[in-house]
């Protein structure tokens, strides 16, 4: 969809950490991680929320999903993962995406206030997403 940040993703017009682009969807690094580490999915289409995500996309779409949160807690060494999907409200972007992140015992998230933070630089986003993708 023209306009739209993640379909830009998907295209390759915009760069991003990519951890996974497979048919059923592409993974990549938050921008604005809660830790880092943080990973965003989204189908391959232009789709607003789950509703939007034809019933015969669901096995593959969320897979890829539960692969990236075993990658996620493997590849990191995380003691966890936190997954989580806005519909609409707190939609950042509308373009239907699954947050999977990185947890330990202790980190401080509670509820849904949650903090951000930032890489360093482009390289230390590049070695979270390579780890990743690694333990994909």
């Amino acid at each position: 969809m023209n306009g739209c940040l993640f379909c830009g993703i998907v295209a390759g017009e915009v760069p991003a950490f990519r951890v996974a682009d497979e048919p059923d969807g592409v993974a990549f690094l938050d921008t604005r991680p809660v830790f880092k580490g943080h990973v965003l999915v989204v189908p391959r289409s232009h789709l607003i929320s789950l509703s939007d995500l034809p019933a015969g996309a669901l096995p593959g779409y969320f897979r890829l999903v539960q692969r990236l949160a075993v990658a996620v807690e493997t590849g990191l060494g995380a003691g966890g993962t936190f997954v989580a999907m806005n519909n609409k409200v707190s939609q950042s972007v509308p373009h239907l995406h699954t947050h999977v992140v990185p947890r330990t015992k202790g980190d401080g998230l509670r509820g849904f206030f949650w903090p951000r933070t930032r890489y360093a630089d482009d390289t230390e986003a590049q070695g979270y997403a390579d780890r990743v993708a690694a333990a994909l």
